[in-house]
């Protein structure tokens, strides 16, 4: 939808493509969406959940043995992204490098998007 033609809309890294791959066979899922909702302290926040099959107006990113879908109105908003996978000690999830953020809050749960007119 907001795609260049050759280019996906968002990349993995291995680890996160093993991570989603690892998820969905454990799950028996066919992939797994992302998307963003009105919230958090900078006003947006990444969303996932599991699906069994993409809706028409999906994005479907496959990599590596990974499905990832972007819901519709999340597609401009993600357009760039890296995905990665990171453990830590204390804690493990997934990490969403994106070109389009402007600001993020202190917990790093939630995002703001660059004002679509200056881009």
């Amino acid at each position: 939808m907001f795609g260049i033609p050759g280019k996906q809309a968002v990349t993995l890294t291995p680890r996160a493509a093993a991570q989603i791959t690892k998820l969905m066979a454990s799950g028996g899922h066919a992939g797994l969406r992302i998307g963003v909702k009105k919230g958090g302290c900078a006003g947006m926040e990444y969303t996932m959940e599991y699906v069994d099959e993409a809706t028409q107006n999906d994005e479907v990113v496959e990599q590596d043995g990974a499905k990832v879908l972007i819901a519709p109105m999340a597609q401009m908003f993600l357009f760039g992204t890296e995905i990665d996978y990171e453990t830590s000690l204390l804690e493990s999830g997934f990490k969403f490098n994106n070109p389009n953020v402007a600001d993020a809050c202190g917990c790093g749960e939630s995002i703001s998007f660059k004002d679509v007119s200056s881009l």
